[in-house]
């Protein structure tokens, strides 16, 4: 059994307080790294048309999210992806852009969501009643839904990114403070899609 796996079976059981059609799992991609913005996704599953295999996001390759994210806005009932731009998150903190994007992608939803699941521990404060779920990724597949489209969209972010500043290697570490990218700043300094407010930016920065 994988560490994957083992992790998901000592899950306890998610008691889910709703019963209706449109349960929307809620996730977010990109609270850790040094650049770009914070991505959302919001996911309303179709019961008529099941998708096998979706699990959390960070537990399968980049082909099978790829895949996987075809088939979600295919088959989905609803789905939509949102962001916060890194001077948002410099503006609000990280942990408010964070609520911000999911609720933009809460918002974008047509059909409109009426609960809501949303991974980690606090809800994102928008009208629409749910429940936080720790490791929700890993325990409904609406929220693992969700993570997958977040995912998907903004490693093409930095792939993006890449190709217009190669020398930081944005398509290999996503932005995340690697001894790579750490190694790049120091060279090459900040670009405006940096967050100034994370540490290594600010330090950077000071130094100019």
């Amino acid at each position: 059994m994988t560490s994957a796996r083992r992790r998901s079976s000592e899950l306890p059981p998610l008691v889910v307080r709703y019963v209706g059609e449109r349960l929307a799992g809620v996730d977010e991609v990109g609270r850790g790294p040094l650049v770009g913005a914070v991505v959302a996704a919001a996911v309303i599953l179709d019961p008529a048309r099941p998708i096998p295999g979706l699990a959390d996001s960070k537990a399968l390759s980049a082909r099978r999210r790829e895949a996987l994210d075809l088939e979600i806005r295919e088959r989905a009932l609803a789905f939509a992806v949102a962001e916060a731009s890194a001077a948002e998150v410099d503006e609000l903190n990280i942990f408010h852009a964070t609520h911000l994007a999911m609720r933009r992608a809460i918002d974008a939803l047509a059909p409109a969501a009426e609960y809501l699941l949303v991974d980690g521990n606090r809800l994102p404060g928008h009208h629409v009643p749910g429940q936080a779920v720790v490791k929700g990724d890993a325990r409904h597949p609406a929220i693992a839904a969700a993570s997958i489209l977040a995912k998907v969209t903004r490693d093409a972010q930095m792939r993006s990114l890449d190709a217009r500043h190669p020398d930081y290697g944005f398509a290999r570490h996503k932005g995340y403070p690697t001894r790579e990218h750490l190694a790049a700043l120091e060279r090459l300094g900040a670009l405006p899609e940096h967050r100034r407010s994370f540490g290594p930016v600010r330090r950077q920065l000071a130094l100019l």
